[in-house]
Order: structure tokens, then sequence, then C-alpha cells
């Protein structure tokens, strides 16, 4: 943590990450970040979230056809980060991103939002949208690092309200759950 309370990131210039649309192929290894990225939530009594089952290989697929999923990796071997996306109420809404644990603070997942990010204002988003645990460091804390910013319930969309209102069945509000948004307007989308 820095000064403020803010996760820093250590990037290592030795590793040159590549973000490629995901595909089908790519599914088992998204889910096996999924388990390894989730078990750190047991190190801050997240027991539930820790054990919590990665999407089926049917929902990554169903992201991966619709061009919602995005990986990263190395030149040599599996993807180690995903994200996946859907538009929720004219913006993109980040259903899920996950860095497997050994490349995390490499900046990896800040790179997967940045990348995403122009992709969805190429597409005509207003801006990107997520929900996420207010007190896990990179969570919310980390998130307002790249721009992200908590919107007040009465600012929250149809959509968003939906998701949240699904979370809470789920029995995600045990921990204090936020909205954030980064907004789109300024970014130069990427140039095809």
């Amino acid at each position: 943590m820095d000064e403020y309370g803010f996760m820093t990131v250590r990037r290592n210039p030795a590793a040159p990450w590549r973000i490629r649309p995901a595909t089908y192929e790519d599914a088992m290894a998204m889910q096996q970040v999924e388990i390894h990225a989730g078990r750190i939530f047991a190190e801050h009594g997240m027991d539930e979230i820790a054990a919590d089952d990665p999407p089926s290989l049917g929902e990554l697929s169903e992201y991966c056809e619709a061009g919602l999923a995005w990986v990263a990796l190395s030149s040599a071997g599996p993807p180690v980060a995903y994200l996946v996306a859907r538009p929720v109420d004219q913006c993109l809404h980040i259903e899920q991103v996950s860095v497997h644990p050994d490349k995390g603070r490499h900046g990896i997942g800040g790179l997967l939002l940045e990348h995403v990010a122009r992709e969805a204002a190429a597409g005509g988003f207003r801006c990107l949208t997520l929900t996420t645990f207010a007190e896990v460091p990179w969570n919310a804390p980390y998130y307002t690092t790249l721009g992200f910013y908590v919107l007040k319930e009465a600012d929250w969309t149809e959509g968003l309200s939906a998701i949240r209102t699904r979370e809470g069945a789920l029995g995600l509000d045990r921990w204090p759950r936020l909205c954030m948004r980064r907004d789109l307007t300024l970014l130069q989308p990427v140039t095809r």
C-alpha cells in the first residue's frame, strides 16, 4: 500500500503481456485463473468467495462468442488473466476480471481494463461499470487508481440496480459492495 492506502503495482518490463479476445479454447485456463485468484479472498475472511465455483465452460463460451471476453498472456503459456463484460444501460459492465495470483501486482489487470476501455469507446459505449467489494484492497481501492469512481445508489441505472439485487440474493452483501463507473468520453478509441 502506498501513503494514500492504495495498492501499489509493480510492473515487470521483462514480461511483455499481450491482450487478445478470448476463445473457447481459453475457457479452461480462464477457469483455473478464477480458482486461483479466488483463493486469496480466504486471507481476508471471505471463505465463501474463495470457495465459489468459477464460471462454467458454457458461460465463458457465451462471452467468447459474443466478443465480450479477453485474456492476457505472455508470448508463451496459457492466459494468466481474463476479463468478461456485457452491455448494461449504454455502458460496458465488467462482470469479472481475474489475475492469477502468481502474476498479480504486475499491472496485468490494469492493462486488461485499459484495453477493454478502448474497445468499449470504439464500440460507442459511454462508460465502464462494475460492482466490487468496498474494503478489499485489490477491489474498490485499486479500481479508483484506474479512473473508476463510486456511484451513489441514487445514480444507479436500472441495470445496475438489477445486478446489485442479484448479488444480494447470492449473499454477496455480507461484505460491503459498491457500484463503480469509469467515463470514457475523453478516451481515444482504438483505431482499426
